[in-house]
């Protein structure tokens, strides 16, 4: 074992660690925020939640992403704790596809179709299929598939050369007899968990033992407890990310934790139970990198085939350990609402911006909520209902507060193109729907300076406000839903409604004028009548630069004034009938003289 074997040795390990990183990573990435939906449509079924659990973990090639990600969903509350512990056992399962993958740098054999499954024959395909889809390609999905197949091909040339690193410590009496001290079951317990804690990776802590199993110096007596100490160690991620959670957080990580715990317990004592009656011949066996597969999957089954019936047991026991305080304040609604911002997610930008997205829709309809409550005041005053409007604004507020904050953070991170495009559709749209509650806020204060001074509007001036109001009903709601669903087509209905916003509140002002002159109408009451149209018309504004938002940020061409130009030079068919179409729907009454 020389210098060059040890640099070597560093060398592969490096890539291993770095292959797996950027395979996992891509995978994420590849997979979107689906991944967050599917967790989501958890039922109480446990079966259920482990084959999801561990059909997550396969696809991204990580059981402390996932277990991570768990921690952050139960902190959120999207998650029950219930829930969680299937998805935590299946996640164990999930992570033992990756042994599996890094078996093949074990193959023996001069067959054609060994020799194809060799990583030196396969892994060069892939990193040139990798290469050419980063270099020739303009699409995300196919940067993904690329970076994945080069992240492979990197983490199995990595194995490959710290194999071939290790293969002459086989003849270094030195490290044979500290491999023999591992044959103390609890040496070799410690042993694997430490390694795993380090590289907080089971997957890459088991890939490293399938690497050293090719020097023919480990063997199964040494393999079973190391392994089980990486199950163990893999615990460390959850419980690192659980700090500064709240309790159901933490009880989420223990029960990682105390899964793996009892379980190896379980599995090393009826082991070595059976082994001093039975004195099974493969423990003096050279362990090899299928056999460490093997042992992996089994071991992950019998566990959680054992312990899922008594999931509930294991919940209680995380309920022992981290105890209600019934003196604890309970947290205000409102903070739940902000809980799906977990820094937990930013790791994992596709669930980060998915969370980013239902939390903005909640702000969106709040503030919607909050218009309309304004607006109802205009037929049934309540003092109440005023408040309440002041309520719902200043949860807006929190709303962009928070969201803002966990957008910009969010948008340092490496970021896929369609992530890229809902992020800045979230950082130009939460502004428009904070303005529009604050307009609410502004049309009740009217609303209520018109009452304490006991004024009213004439029969025809009702007339035409109630007019203005469903138009703003509708244009606020189309908003909503085009921001909601981001659809493009019923984006290109706002802007017809924003220009006959404009009209409307023209045309209520000139017919003000024209009562006054006439003495059927006071000037205080033009001053009510124009901040209530005013503030309807600026709302329209704010619908309209969510809309036009929408349907530009994907093409990166946003401007608001190109746009509109567009439409009013007659360019968009669309545009013009919409428009012929709400003119005739929110056509105020016809004057006497218009009439005749």
């Amino acid at each position: 074992m020389t210098i060059f074997n040890i640099l070597a040795m560093i060398g592969g390990l490096a890539l291993f660690l770095f292959g797996m990183h950027i395979m996992g990573e891509s995978l994420t990435k590849a997979s979107g925020g689906k991944l967050e939906s599917i967790l989501e449509r958890l039922t109480s079924n446990k079966v259920y939640a482990v084959f999801l659990g561990a059909g997550v973990t396969a696809i991204i090639q990580s059981s402390s992403a996932v277990t991570s990600l768990v921690v952050g969903f139960v902190n959120s509350g999207i998650m029950k704790l219930s829930q969680a512990v299937g998805v935590i056992m299946g996640a164990n399962i999930g992570t033992t596809v990756t042994s599996w993958l890094l078996s093949l740098v074990g193959l023996k054999g001069d067959n054609l179709i060994v020799q194809l499954c060799k990583p030196e024959s396969f892994t060069p395909v892939l990193a040139l299929i990798g290469i050419i889809f980063l270099l020739f390609s303009k699409k995300d999905k196919l940067h993904n598939i690329g970076n994945i197949l080069l992240g492979f091909a990197v983490l199995m040339f990595g194995l490959t050369t710290m194999s071939e690193a290790v293969a002459p410590l086989a003849d270094v009496p030195e490290f044979t007899s500290i491999l023999m001290k591992f044959n103390n079951p609890i040496l070799g317990v410690l042993a694997g968990l430490i390694l795993t804690a380090i590289i907080q990776s089971s997957s890459a802590s088991v890939g490293i033992l399938q690497a050293l199993s090719i020097t023919g110096v480990i063997d199964y007596r040494m393999a079973i407890p190391i392994i089980m100490g990486q199950n163990i160690g893999a615990c460390i991620t959850a419980l690192l990310s659980s700090v500064g959670a709240n309790k159901n957080a933490k009880r989420a990580a223990l029960l990682h934790l105390y899964f793996n715990i009892i379980g190896a317990t379980i599995f090393l004592v009826a082991f070595y139970t059976l082994n001093l009656f039975l004195h099974f011949e493969f423990m003096d066996h050279a362990a090899s990198a299928l056999g460490i597969a093997v042992i992996h999957t089994a071991y992950n089954l019998l566990a959680t085939i054992l312990l899922l019936p008594f999931s509930n047991g294991l919940v209680k026991l995380s309920y022992l350990t981290i105890r209600e305080d019934e003196a604890e304040p309970v947290k205000a609604e409102t903070v739940a609402d902000f809980q799906p911002l977990d820094v937990r997610f930013l790791d994992m930008p596709p669930i980060a911006t998915a969370q980013c997205k239902n939390v903005a829709n909640k702000m969106a309809k709040l503030s919607r909520d909050a218009l309309f409550q304004a607006i109802d005041l205009l037929q049934n005053y309540e003092e109440a209902k005023i408040e309440q409007v002041k309520q719902m604004e200043t949860l807006v507020d929190q709303y962009e507060d928070e969201l803002g904050n966990y957008l910009v953070k969010l948008s340092s991170k490496n970021l896929t193109e369609k992530d890229s495009h809902t992020i800045s559709l979230l950082l130009h749209c939460i502004g428009d729907f904070e303005r529009i509650s604050d307009h609410a806020v502004n049309i009740s204060e009217a609303v209520r300076d018109m009452q304490q001074k006991e004024q009213r509007f004439s029969k025809k001036a009702e007339e035409e406000i109630s007019v203005f109001s469903n138009l703003i009903r509708d244009i606020v709601d189309t908003s909503v839903k085009v921001f909601a669903t981001e659809d493009a087509v019923l984006a290109k209905e706002v802007e017809p409604m924003e220009e006959i916003a404009d009209d409307l509140n023209e045309e209520i002002k000139k017919r003000h004028i024209r009562r006054l002159r006439k003495g059927k109408c006071t000037i205080e009451l033009g001053f009510a009548l124009s901040d209530i149209t005013t503030n309807f018309e600026r709302v329209a504004d704010h619908c309209s630069n969510i809309a036009i938002s929408l349907i530009q940020i994907p093409d990166d061409s946003y401007g608001s004034h190109e746009y509109v130009e567009h439409l009013e030079r007659g360019d968009d068919s669309q545009y013009h009938e919409a428009l012929i179409r709400y003119l005739e729907k929110y056509a105020l009454p016809k004057r006497k003289s218009e009439a005749e």
